[in-house]
C-alpha cells in the first residue's frame, strides 16, 4: 500500500545540470526525477485540465531543466523549469506518488507521444 499521504521529505537536491531532482522522504525512500518527467506530469492546470479528458501530453521536453525549486508553506515546491513553465505546485505527496509510480507513467507518456505522432524531441 502507498505511503504517499504521509510522506514527508527531508531532502531535495538539484543536480549539477539541473535536470535531475533528488527527492528524499523521512521513510527512507528516495527517487530520481528527471526534469522531463516533472515537466509532462506537472500538476498544473495548464497540463492536467479540469478534468481528465483536458489533459495534455506535452511534447518536445527533452532536455528541460528546472531552473528554480520555490517552497510553498510546508506541502510543496513550485519547480520552475528553462522553458518558462512554473504553475505547477508539487506536494510532497504528489513527488512521492511520481517516484512510485515513475515506471507507469513514463509508459503512459512514451505511449501517448507515439499515438499522437508526437516527438520528446524540441521541434
Amino acid at each position: 500500500m502507498s505511503q504517499t499521504g504521509r510522506a514527508w521529505p527531508v531532502e531535495l537536491r538539484l543536480s549539477k545540470d539541473r535536470r535531475n531532482l533528488t527527492v528524499t522522504f523521512d521513510d527512507g525512500r528516495s527517487f530520481v526525477l528527471g526534469a522531463e518527467y516533472l515537466r509532462v506530469e506537472s500538476p498544473s492546470a495548464e497540463v492536467q485540465g479540469h478534468t481528465p479528458s483536458e489533459r495534455k501530453t506535452v511534447a518536445g521536453k527533452i532536455d528541460v531543466a528546472i531552473a528554480e525549486i520555490q517552497p510553498v508553506g510546508n506541502y510543496a515546491v513550485r519547480l520552475v523549469f528553462d522553458d518558462g513553465h512554473s504553475t505547477g505546485l508539487y506536494a510532497w505527496s504528489f513527488l512521492a506518488e511520481l517516484g512510485e509510480e515513475h515506471g507507469e507513467r513514463w509508459q503512459r507518456y512514451l505511449a501517448e507521444l507515439a499515438a499522437k505522432g508526437l516527438s520528446r524531441e524540441r521541434r
